[in-house]
């Protein structure tokens, strides 16, 4: 059958098993989680204060209250906010009970911003997320599975000709940076003809089982991507066609990713793409994601301004969520983006992913064998499925605005002590968890309103 993942020790694919985070620590970054140190018991914070006179002893006059002795204490002025400097202290795991009553004190009577960094308390900790796009240079090579390793039961296991050049194929992934250039592959002629063969079935099934959204991107991408059947695209040249429609980007990874990771780069708009192409023995199976999946089922849709924003929000509701909460959004991820359908006028038709680059469940997702339920996010995440077969159960959105809408309000519910928000001119991700940082929120959506109300006077 045409499988686009496999899983992956309980999960799945691109989206595979919920790795944990301990241990990963950024310079400079508030969000971490550590490892408190054994042996000196020492719990550490940040907290922030105005730039004015008296501020940081009337800080410090609340720990000497309290009986609590700094260890280690640090300034530096804010990244966040000119106006503020930001003080690391450090102090003796026995004051831990006391300390809870002076971050109360710096933050109400104090006005302070407070970040813990080590405790011994899980509800205090906030897994690592990346800052900026450079970041996702940190885990792009984490891979979970694959690479150039195969499973035993990977239809390219035994063809030592094909391990090595998927061994070629993850040099490449291995060696890219942000910024560089996608080293461009000169595909051989038995890897030309396995992608001609599925994209010419899969091309006769697109103008009655797609949506109009990815017809009408494909024959953009067969004018000024190569898209043939004679021919493989290159992911720079794919990259800098979805730059020019809606800012996503290409960025080669050697296997897959596991779901945090993968998550938060679309928060960037950013889609982890593999560069190898399945065996040739079995060209319309593959048991991972590999180009034809890619380039074939979500590159068309990531050109679709409402789709590219959709899929940022999954994105961004990932960066600091709680594991339960990455698997959750995994699996919205998965009925979505992968698997999702889409009600168009009185048809419903196929956006996802999986469905667009599988010849087989593409023809029977819209058969009235599987069951179609509405999305709705709080019950999709909970929702169980298949992974080597074609799915029992597909959900529908009403349209991609409707299904961007709800999964903003299911991201609302997500337990982080933040928001947060793409800054495209900077590529980086604002924290919003201080008045400085709404207040910049709030000028910026003036400023795009104030255009809004001038366009729509000059339209009248």
């Amino acid at each position: 059958m045409d499988a686009a993942y496999k899983r992956v020790n309980g999960d799945y694919g691109t989206e595979a098993e919920t790795e944990e985070i301990t241990g990963r620590k950024r310079s400079g970054s508030m969000y971490l989680e550590e490892e408190t140190d054994k042996k000196s018991e020492v719990i550490s914070c940040i907290f922030s204060l105005k730039e004015e006179v008296g501020a940081l002893a009337k800080a410090l006059r609340l720990f000497e209250d309290k009986g609590i002795n700094l260890m280690h204490i640090e300034s530096r002025p804010s990244r966040m906010n000119k106006d503020q400097y930001e003080f690391f202290i450090s102090v003796d795991s026995t004051c831990s009970q006391a300390l809870d009553e002076v971050i109360d004190g710096l933050r109400t009577q104090i006005s302070g911003h407070v970040h813990e960094l080590s405790r011994n308390k899980q509800k205090d900790t906030v897994p690592w997320f990346p800052n900026d796009i450079q970041d996702l240079d940190r885990f792009a090579n984490q891979i979970l599975s694959y690479g150039s390793e195969l499973d035993a039961d990977h239809p390219g296991f035994t063809d030592p000709v094909y391990r090595a050049r998927r061994k070629e194929f993850a040099d490449i992934a291995y060696n890219y940076r942000h910024g560089q250039t996608i080293p461009r592959v000169e595909y051989t002629e038995e890897e030309r003809a396995t992608w001609g063969i599925v994209f010419k079935e899969l091309k006769t099934l697109y103008p009655t089982h797609a949506c109009r959204e990815h017809n009408r991107v494909f024959p953009l991408l067969e004018k000024y991507c190569g898209y043939r059947q004679d021919n493989i695209p290159q992911l720079e040249d794919v990259s800098r066609f979805l730059q020019s429609c809606t800012g996503f980007r290409l960025r080669p990874v050697a296997g897959l990713l596991s779901s945090r990771d993968f998550l938060a780069g679309l928060a960037f708009r950013v889609f982890h793409s593999t560069q190898y192409i399945r065996h040739s023995s079995k060209p319309t199976y593959t048991p991972e994601p590999d180009i034809c999946h890619e380039l074939l089922g979500h590159v068309p849709l990531f050109a679709d301004p409402s789709f590219a924003q959709f899929s940022q929000e999954i994105g961004l509701a990932s960066l600091g969520a709680p594991d339960e909460y990455i698997e959750k959004l995994a699996t919205v991820y998965w009925f979505t983006v992968e698997f999702g359908l889409c009600k168009q006028g009185s048809e419903i038709k196929a956006y996802g992913a999986g469905l667009l680059s599988s010849f087989g469940e593409l023809q029977y997702c819209l058969t009235d064998e599987p069951k179609v339920l509405p999305f709705d996010p709080d019950k999709t995440s909970l929702q169980k499925y298949p992974i080597t077969e074609y799915q029992p159960v597909y959900f529908v959105a009403e349209s991609f605005e409707d299904a961007k809408e709800k999964v903003r309000r299911f991201a609302a519910t997500i337990p982080r002590p933040f928001s947060v928000r793409y800054n495209p001119y900077t590529q980086s991700i604002e924290v919003l968890d201080n008045t400085q940082q709404l207040r910049n929120l709030a000028d910026s959506i003036n400023s795009e309103l104030g255009k809004l109300c001038e366009a729509m006077r000059k339209l009248e």
